[in-house]
Parts: C-alpha cells; structure tokens; sequence
C-alpha cells in the first residue's frame, strides 16, 4: 500500500521533468514536492503508519526519490544560471579598444610639503616642534613680547580680537615661545620651532591673505650671538634651495629683539644677477629674526645677564611660492583642483 503511494508519486516525477522550463516553473516544481504540503513530503509523514517491519524499507525508498527529485533541480537550476550568465556577459561586453578614464591621482600639498622640509631641517639639528592654542591671550600675544597696551605696533598687526582686548586669534606663533620658556621655568638650552595658523586682519590679494601659516623658531643657551642665527638660517636656505643660495643680514626693528635684522637670500630666480622678482637688486627678504629682548627673556624666567637667544619667524606660504614658482597666495586655499596639475607628481614624492 505505501509502496504504491511512493510509485504514484514516481510517475508524477516523470511526467513534470523537462529540461526546458524556465526558473519560475522550476521553483513551482520545487514548493510542488518538497513544499510544506508538497508531494515528497507527504510522504514522511505517511511512515508513522507503515509498520515497523517495513519503516526502514519505506524511509530508503523516499529518500531516494528526495535526492532523484533534488539531483534534477539541481541540475536545472545551474543550467538556468549558466544561460542568464551568458546573456548578461552578452550585453555588457567591454570594448578593450576604448581609451581608459584617466584616474587623478592625488599629490602632497605644497604647503604642507614645504612644512615638514623645514622641520626636517631643524630636527636634525636638535629642535623641538611644539604646537600651541590658535586662541590666545593678549597677555601672551602681545604684552610678554615686549609690546604692552596702547603700543603702535598693536595696530600694525590689526588683530582679531573675540572677547574684548583680551582674547584674540594669535597674529603670530611667537606666543608659543613665550609659553614654552614659561614652561621650561629657567632651564636650557631651549630650541624649538612653531608652525601654524596665524590671523590678522587684511585685504586677501596675490600677496597678501587674512590666515597664513607662520613658522617661529627660538634657541636660548649660554653665549648666543648673531653669528649663531646667521649659521643657522646659512643651513635652511640651502637645504630648501640649494646649495648655492646666499644669506646676508640688514638691520631692522621688532619689539621683541634687540638688535633686530632682516634676512635675505640670493635670489631664486635669477641668483643674485638681478630680475623682476627681486627687483633688481638680486636679493629677497624672507625671514625677520634678532637676538631675544632682554625684557623677553626677563619676563619669561631667564636672566639676561647669564643667558642669550635668537628667534625668528617666516611666511611658509612666502617660501613655498618662491620653491615653486608661485604667483598667487590664494592658490593655497582655492579648491580648484586644477591648481594642482601645475605640479609634477613625481617632483613632489
């Protein structure tokens, strides 16, 4: 009797197996035997009512028609695969005859290159980069530089002030000097450098921006002299340009150095014959430094009668613009990535 049920449920098989019907007709076949209520199925639930002699027998039997049915799907399926396959591969065919899409591809940023150039250089000459607040205090930005209240060289520097008179955007780095001999209490030698965001309030043009990066560098120890600072602005200059570059110093005037110099390099340009760049004359200023101010080096905890130092401070983006032949400072900030085409990936890894 069940023998009979699974031999009617064999011939059905036989009838429904065709090698050409679609997937959805096949998933039919599949929920129309092994489904919840399927052909196949039924038929173990029918071994509760076939006797023990015969359960083993019964149990084989359904098996194998399981897997008959299973092997046939099976084989379909990957047949109906393999055909939507082709088809696909079909029309989507790669025309390896096309040109490629040339993918950009991304290179250092010039300024920030120039940066860790300049770090470069100082670190191995035993120099700490130190970081310090883009917010600052009037007390640091200006008063402990040697410039107090009511100074003319406050308006030169027409600051960003936030809260007051007394909290401002810093419009240089030198307060992180004043912070780093404040927290040296006393002890030398002192060399660091500070690059960073500096602000003051200015008509953005080829020349000129309202946010700059600004580099400071300070060294205080025991018989320091220009001849120190000229030594080390001779060893920048010639690993930024070259080793043919000149450095020479002209007096000037900073409220925080006493005596204060201007420091020009041969020109880049035309190497000191003279050009439009340099005006003629084949030198360009870029960097403003002297000898630490006593009250500096007073008010920050070292006695100027026993200690000395040097400090000075640039423009990143100046020096950047003279290395790459840079016209315009704004170039830095755009985000026309255009810009950056003007460069050769190459030169700058």
């Amino acid at each position: 009797m069940e023998n009979t049920k699974i031999n009617e449920v064999r011939e059905i098989l036989k009838k429904d197996y065709n090698d050409n019907i679609n997937m959805k007709e096949l998933n039919d076949l599949k929920v129309k035997y092994l489904g919840k209520k399927g052909l196949i199925t039924e038929l173990n639930s029918e071994i509760k009512n076939v006797s023990n002699e015969e359960k083993k027998e019964f149990g084989m039997k359904v098996n194998e028609l399981r897997k008959e049915f299973q092997d046939f799907y099976d084989k379909i399926k990957n047949k109906l695969d393999e055909e939507e396959l082709n088809k696909r591969l079909e029309s989507e065919t790669i025309d390896i005859s096309l040109s490629s899409t040339k993918v950009p591809l991304g290179a250092p940023n010039i300024l920030e290159k120039v940066i860790e150039e300049v770090e470069e250089v100082f670190l191995s000459m035993g120099y700490d980069v130190v970081d310090g607040p883009e917010i600052e205090e009037d007390k640091y930005n200006f008063e402990m530089l040697n410039i107090p209240k009511g100074h003319p060289a406050r308006d030169a520097q027409d600051t960003f002030y936030i809260e007051g008179e007394e909290i401002l955007l810093r419009s240089q780095t030198s307060p992180v000097q004043v912070r780093t001999m404040l927290k040296g209490k006393g002890e030398v030698p002192i060399r660091m450098i500070c690059p960073g965001k500096t602000y003051r309030r200015d008509d953005d043009d080829a020349s000129h921006s309202h946010q700059f990066m600004q580099i400071e560098g300070l060294l205080v120890d025991k018989d320091i002299s220009l001849s120190d600072l000229k030594g080390t602005m001779d060893i920048l200059f010639k690993r930024l340009f070259g080793n043919d570059v000149e450095t020479r110093f002209r007096p000037s005037y900073y409220q925080f150095t006493e005596p204060s110099v201007e420091v020009d390099i041969t020109c880049v340009n035309c190497h000191g014959k003279g050009c439009n760049i340099c005006k003629n004359t084949g030198w360009l200023t870029v960097v403003g430094a002297g000898m630490v101010h006593p009250n500096v080096l007073r008010m920050s905890g070292y006695d100027p009668e026993k200690w000395s130092g040097f400090a000075f401070g640039f423009g990143a983006e100046r020096l950047a613009m003279l290395k790459y032949d840079i016209k315009d400072i704004r170039t830095f900030y755009n985000t026309d990535l255009r810009e950056t085409s003007n460069f050769d990936r190459e030169d700058e890894e």
